[in-house]
């Protein structure tokens, strides 16, 4: 399976080259493939913050390499370095709330700082550190992916239809994906019969990512309404409905793209299972549940407007980003460190205690 998940890894949506980082405008998708190179810490963090790069572990990846540009610019600056890097830190982290993915990332660069060997060469050691995270992310990537087939073929070893919601592939991480790496990997192993993506309103990353991800692979996709995923689980036979995650709990509550939440107690309802696919860095320990989690809101003009020209009426617009899926409606939690069925806090705590991957 591992060699027919390489051979697969088409689309990319980040790089790092001769010291710049180049992102694919997720923006411009599938319109257009444009690929902006950016030089400093302000600007990652203006892309990340911007939705040039999205989905959480793409997120902290780019972090990461905006923390090795920002110390770049301040070692060539002079002077102290280290109190002017803590600018870079905060205009990072102050990027996205919500994607914990984010915080690992630059709480393990800061890690790396702070226990450089003396004599160490500092830059080259923070740009291999954070080449690491980008290349350890791409591996949780394809262990999950088997982990995830695994676990649809032992509840049902024929192909079936599953549904997704927002864009969990190559393009929101650093390799195959997170939820769409395992429904990628089913494909590759028979058991795909057809995925419905949710369009996933407002910046839909369902019909412009998802859908183009899919379709350049050659995995039967339909495109729906957010609005119609109950009716379909009613109506198609979908046996999961298969998520990443931008930050879990410790009890196993999971902060996800606004409409994970319904889509889970519609899968309940309707007897379809319930799939969580993120590596273990997007789990936050230091949070009993998800009532603790900070939901970003962006600006209403994202609901009200349509490239730059305003459609609705002159009303407020609500626009939360993220929700939050109790534990008690999760079937499976799918990580590199292994799989958690109905999650909860002693599961998650034991599977966070493992030192090796089962």
């Amino acid at each position: 399976m591992r060699e027919r998940l390489l051979a697969a890894e088409k689309v990319k949506a980040i790089e790092w080259r001769d010291g710049t980082l180049h992102l694919l405008d997720q923006r411009k998708l599938p319109i257009e493939e444009q690929w902006l190179a950016y030089g400093s810490a302000a600007e990652v963090a203006r892309a990340i913050r911007d939705m040039v790069v999205r989905g959480a572990p793409a997120i902290g990846i780019a972090a990461a390499y905006g923390l090795v540009l920002g110390l770049r610019a301040r070692l060539a600056e002079g002077g102290d370095w280290r109190a002017a890097l803590e600018a870079d830190f905060e205009v990072l982290a102050d990027s996205r709330p919500t994607a914990v993915n984010l915080f690992w990332a630059l709480n393990r660069m800061r890690e790396r700082l702070d226990h450089l060997k003396p004599g160490e060469d500092l830059y080259p050691a923070m740009e291999a550190e954070a080449v690491a995270i980008h290349d350890s992310d791409r591996e949780a990537n394809l262990t999950m992916a088997q982990f995830g087939v695994d676990l649809i073929r032992k509840h049902m070893a024929r192909p079936q239809s599953l549904l997704t919601h927002c864009n969990t592939g190559a393009l929101a991480t650093g390799g195959f994906g997170t939820a769409l790496g395992v429904i990628r990997a089913a494909h590759l192993d028979g058991l795909i019969e057809r995925v419905y993506a949710d369009e996933t309103r407002p910046w839909l990353q369902g019909s412009r990512l998802t859908a183009w991800e899919l379709a350049g692979e050659g995995v039967p996709v339909s495109l729906n309404a957010d609005s119609a995923a109950a009716h379909l689980m009613k109506t198609r036979s979908i046996t999961w409905v298969i998520v990443g995650a931008d930050r879990i709990t410790a009890n196993g509550d999971v902060a996800n793209k606004i409409g994970t939440y319904q889509l889970a107690v519609n899968a309940m309802h309707h007897g379809v299972r319930f799939m969580v696919v993120a590596p273990s860095s997007t789990i936050d320990m230091s949070l009993e549940t998800g009532d603790e989690i900070i939901i970003e809101e962006r600006p209403g003009h994202e609901l009200l407007e349509v490239h730059g020209q305003r459609f609705a009426a002159e009303v407020e617009a609500i626009n939360p980003v993220f929700d939050v899926t109790p534990a008690d409606l999760i079937d499976a939690i799918v990580t590199e460190k292994g799989v958690v069925e109905r999650p909860d806090a002693k599961k998650m705590a034991e599977l966070m205690n493992r030192k090796r991957l089962h």
